[in-house]
C-alpha cells in the first residue's frame, strides 16, 4: 500500500492510504460475513481509509440509513480496531423519515441537523470523535454560514477531526473556505466528488439541481484543487459501477459525448501493453494525475478488491500515461 497526507492543519492532518474503500453497501445487500472479509483483507493489505455516511442504504429496504455505520461500528469492536483506521462518514442527506427519500426529505445542515447527526454517527460507528465528516448534499433552506459554522464548532471541540464537502457546486466550496478563513475556523480540505478517467457531462440536469450536475469534479473543481495545497480529491464511482469491463453495465447518458470512444481505446491499448485490467489502469491513472485523485472503490467480494489493490503497485509508462492523457 502507499500513503499520502490529507488535510493542511499541521495539528490536524492525518496519514491515509491512497485507495479508499466504500462501504455504502455493507450490512444491507453485502451481508455482514462477506463485508467482514472484505474489510480484514484491506487492513491486512495496508489499507486505512474507509468511507461511509449516515444514510446509506436506506433506498434498500425503505429505513432512513445507518446500516452501513452501524456495521462498521461491530467490525471495529470485533477486531479491536482503533485510530489505525480512519473513517470518513457524510451527513446531510439522511431521510427524516422511512419511505421518503433525500431530495424530498432530507436531514439537512442546520445547526440542529447537524449535532444531531454527529451524534448518531458517533453512536454506530461506537467512537468518541469522526475521523472526517462531510456535508454530502448542499441545503438552499440553510444559509451557508450557518453550516460552516457548526462543522467549525464540532472541530474545536474535538467532536470532528478533518472536514469534508461532497456534490456542492466549487462556489459553494469556495464561498464556505472563505468563511471558514474570514472567522478563523476549520473549513473543509477534503472533496468528495464522482471522477474517473472518463469525464462526466456537465449539463445534464439532475434531481439534486435543475442548472447540471454538480456532483461530478469538473475543470472548476479540478482547478480548485490543483491551486490549492491544503485539498485533496475523494474520487467516487472511480470505475463507474463497472461499466469499463461488463457488458452488462452500459455507460449512460452522463458519458455520451465526444471524447468517449476514443479514450476507451486508449484504455484497452494501455491495458495490453501492461498486462492489467482496464479497471487497473483506470486506477493507476488517476493515483498518478497531475491533479491526483484517491479512488473509493466499492467492493461486493474479496476478489473484486484484490483487483483494486493491485492497481496501487501499477506504474504506467510515460508513453502509456501520455496515450491515455492525449486520447
Amino acid at each position: 500500500m502507499k500513503y499520502r497526507t490529507i488535510g493542511g492543519d499541521p495539528a490536524r492532518r492525518r496519514e491515509v492510504s491512497v485507495l479508499s474503500l466504500g462501504a455504502m453497501l455493507f450490512g444491507t445487500i453485502t451481508d455482514e460475513k462477506t463485508s467482514f472479509a472484505i474489510l480484514d483483507r484491506y487492513v491486512e493489505a495496508g489499507g486505512t481509509f474507509v468511507d461511509t455516511s449516515d444514510n446509506y442504504a436506506f433506498w434498500v429496504d425503505g429505513t432512513v440509513g445507518g446500516e452501513s455505520e452501524t456495521l462498521l461500528g461491530n467490525w471495529r469492536r470485533s477486531r479491536g480496531i482503533g485510530d489505525e483506521v480512519f473513517i470518513a462518514t457524510k451527513l446531510g442527506a439522511a431521510p427524516l423519515a422511512p419511505g421518503t427519500g433525500y431530495i424530498d426529505n432530507p436531514e439537512g445542515l442546520s445547526a440542529a441537523a447537524i449535532r444531531s447527526a454527529v451524534e448518531g454517527s458517533k453512536a454506530r460507528l461506537g467512537v468518541e470523535s469522526l475521523d472526517l465528516l462531510y456535508a454530502h448534499i448542499p441545503d438552499p433552506k440553510v444559509e451557508l454560514a450557518e453550516t460552516v459554522r457548526e462543522f467549525g464548532a464540532l472541530v474545536h471541540e474535538g467532536a470532528v477531526g478533518l472536514l469534508g464537502v461532497s456534490n456542492h457546486w466549487a462556489w459553494q466550496v469556495e464561498r464556505a473556505r472563505a468563511i471558514a478563513r474570514a472567522e478563523g475556523i476549520a473549513g473543509y480540505e477534503v472533496l468528495q466528488y464522482q471522477h474517473s478517467y472518463l469525464r462526466h457531462r456537465t449539463d445534464l440536469s439532475t434531481e439534486l439541481s435543475p442548472d447540471g450536475v454538480c456532483a461530478t469534479a469538473d475543470g472548476n473543481l479540478l482547478s480548485m484543487v490543483r491551486a490549492e495545497r491544503d485539498l485533496a480529491l475523494v474520487a467516487y464511482s472511480p470505475l463507474i459501477g463497472g461499466a469499463y469491463m461488463r457488458e452488462d453495465k452500459p455507460l449512460g447518458p452522463g458519458h455520451d459525448h465526444g471524447s468517449r470512444e476514443a479514450r476507451l481505446t486508449a484504455l484497452r491499448e494501455v491495458a495490453a501493453s501492461s498486462g492489467a485490467t482496464v479497471n487497473q489502469v483506470v486506477l493507476a491513472w488517476m493515483l498518478g494525475a497531475d491533479v491526483p485523485a484517491i479512488p473509493l472503490v466499492g467492493a461486493s467480494s474479496v476478489a473484486q478488491l484484490e483487483e483494486s489493490l493491485a492497481a496501487v503497485d501499477l506504474e504506467l509508462t510515460e508513453e502509456e500515461r501520455a496515450r491515455l492523457n492525449e486520447a
